[in-house]
């Protein structure tokens, strides 16, 4: 008679954006998790808001791991230690362009409001052309400068948020060598 002992195992599935997928499949093995052979491939998530806006696309990976592993108190401390970094990417990864995009749609909400100042000279009796010139030359700065705006504010954003990334991915090593050791 052929017997086959029984193994249990505790399944998880994480929704992570697509751009750290990759970074979760290759870090979640040093925690004791495998990619849930029962499940399908990656699944992707909706990527448009409940407003219809078009955001970051998001994947759900699922895992298992057998539920007597050794040092699973250490490796789930380790593994939320992990989750809360991937966490922390994400927020640094929006912030990178929170501030160009606040940026750039100031300056188009004062181009909008010259180009209403100059409207309005025109419109009024009499006409007051050299107040319509005067207003509509901000006006259109305000309207055609928020691209080269957001373009310099991003890139500064992103040569002061680069060396917090950085240091977050080399936390993330750390924390992934920690649970590696741990397991084997």
């Amino acid at each position: 008679m052929n017997q086959t002992s029984y193994t249990g195992y505790e399944y998880r599935e994480i929704t992570v954006p697509e751009s750290h997928a990759s970074l979760c499949m290759d870090s979640y093995p040093c925690f004791g998790w495998q990619p849930d052979p029962n499940k399908p491939a990656p699944a992707m998530a909706s990527s448009f808001s409940a407003k219809g806006r078009q955001r970051q696309p998001w994947v759900t990976l699922a895992f298992r791991r057998e539920r007597t592993i050794a040092n699973r108190p250490e490796l789930t401390r380790l593994q939320r230690h992990f989750d809360s970094c991937i966490g922390e990417l994400a927020s640094l990864e929006k912030a990178r362009r929170s501030r160009p995009a606040a940026a750039a749609w100031g300056l188009a909400l004062a181009g909008t409001a010259f180009m209403a100042g100059s409207t309005f000279a025109a419109v009024a009796q009499p006409p007051i052309v050299w107040l319509c010139i005067l207003l509509a030359i901000p006006g259109f700065a305000g309207w055609i400068g928020p691209y080269f705006l957001y373009q310099a504010v991003l890139r500064r954003e992103s040569a002061r948020i680069a060396p917090l990334m950085e240091q977050k991915y080399d936390e993330i090593h750390e924390v992934c060598e920690k649970g590696s050791r741990l397991l084997y």
